[in-house]
């Protein structure tokens, strides 16, 4: 049997052979410092494990509803609301298995073979190839410290064509963590809205910015599509929920997709996340933003100090994408020696696109600030040898 021709455009995470190794050192009795994956340290609040024990307890975890639980949708429209000052009507509140889930719902509902569709480049690598699964034709936006790698009304209007159906952006984005200002997302909109494309905004970072509260693109136009996750803020990775927010017209489309892909998100996993939004939660939480930022804060200057050019500071997220250029040529090759001399794991650019990526690389501040500074110090030992 021969793979589908999609295939070929269907890149693994190449950080993976990279994580290979490091637990191979790791079952050696080598010491690595985790500063490649892209998933909080702290664990599932208590709060949400208990509601989910609670619920598990009663015996009847049935399937809900393949748009997600009445109640949790409900829940998420109130934190809209608490959170933003902007009304969503539950109905339009999609419960996915994961962000990715709710990225493949909205462009299975909108991608014909052949469409189109404008994506940032660096940017996160799941996007280009869940267009190309479904048939369409991913087009790279090159961004970078200019733009503070984000899209501008300019580049939108270069890159698109006859064939183009819409845009993709992240705010904050992954790998850089960088915001879209809200005035410049209007002028995004307005450059997609004129040309009869769709507008699909990841805000799968909101709650983790530092020194700003992100606005969401729901302020702008009901008709943008937003999706948002448990995973990030919340700290339920492992749970693989999410949500997506669709225009009135979308929700039946995105529906039937729902049913016949994975029929209802995990029924333990929604009855957890109704805990998400509790006032004790939300406190837990807003802890842990801050240690982000003191993580941040640590890791910056370390990376600066020992060569590492990082023009774009993150806003948010939990990265830092640096060029190495002063210290390198290759940053998959450096990500490599950087396991093996220093015992430190990062991700090298390779995995974000085409646009230099060997010039750049992603830090992680997803482990604590001890392990932060020691990484640092096996870091300057490494480059200073």
């Amino acid at each position: 049997m021969k793979p589908a021709a999609r295939m070929a455009a269907i890149e693994p995470f190449h950080v993976m052979e990279l994580m290979a190794r490091a637990k191979a050192l790791e079952a050696q009795g080598r010491d690595i410092i985790h500063m490649e994956v892209g998933e909080p340290d702290f664990p599932t609040p208590q709060t949400i494990i208990d509601a989910a024990q609670r619920f598990i307890a009663g015996g009847q975890v049935f399937y809900t509803h393949a748009l997600g639980l009445p109640q949790l949708r409900e829940a998420i429209a109130g934190f809209y609301a608490t959170r933003y000052g902007v009304s969503v009507d539950p109905a339009r509140i999609v419960v996915t298995a994961g962000a990715s889930g709710a990225l493949m719902l909205a462009l299975g509902a909108l991608i014909s073979p052949g469409d189109e569709w404008l994506l940032t480049d660096p940017g996160y690598p799941c996007n280009r190839h869940f267009v190309r699964l479904l048939e369409g034709v991913p087009r790279s936006l090159d961004v970078d410290t200019k733009t503070n790698f984000q899209p501008t009304v300019e580049k939108v209007g270069a890159g698109w064509t006859a064939n183009t159906k819409g845009l993709v952006v992240a705010s904050p984005n992954n790998p850089i963590g960088t915001l879209i200002e809200p005035g410049q997302l209007v002028q995004l909109w307005q450059a997609v809205q004129s040309r009869g494309g769709a507008l699909i905004v990841d805000e799968i970072y909101h709650g983790l910015t530092y020194g700003t509260d992100a606005r969401t693109a729901l302020e702008v136009s009901d008709e943008i599509i937003v999706i948002n996750s448990f995973s990030k803020y919340f700290g339920m990775t492992g749970w693989r929920l999410g949500w997506l927010v669709v225009p009135p017209h979308m929700v039946r489309d995105v529906e039937k997709l729902a049913q016949n892909l994975y029929i209802a998100p995990s029924t333990p996993a929604q009855y957890a996340a109704l805990a998400a939004f509790a006032p004790e939660t939300l406190a837990i939480l807003e802890e842990r933003r801050a240690a982000f930022r003191a993580r941040r804060d640590l890791l910056l200057p370390g990376l600066r100090k020992l060569g590492f050019r990082i023009d774009a500071e993150p806003q948010g997220a939990f990265y830092i994408y640096a060029d190495i250029g002063k210290l390198d040529e290759d940053s998959f090759e450096l990500a490599g020696k950087l396991i093996e001399h220093a015992g430190v794991a990062c991700t090298p650019g390779l995995d974000f696109g085409s646009n230099a990526p060997a010039r750049h690389m992603r830090f992680a501040y997803t482990v604590a600030a001890k392990k932060i500074a020691e990484g640092l110090t096996r870091l300057e030992r490494y480059f200073s040898a």
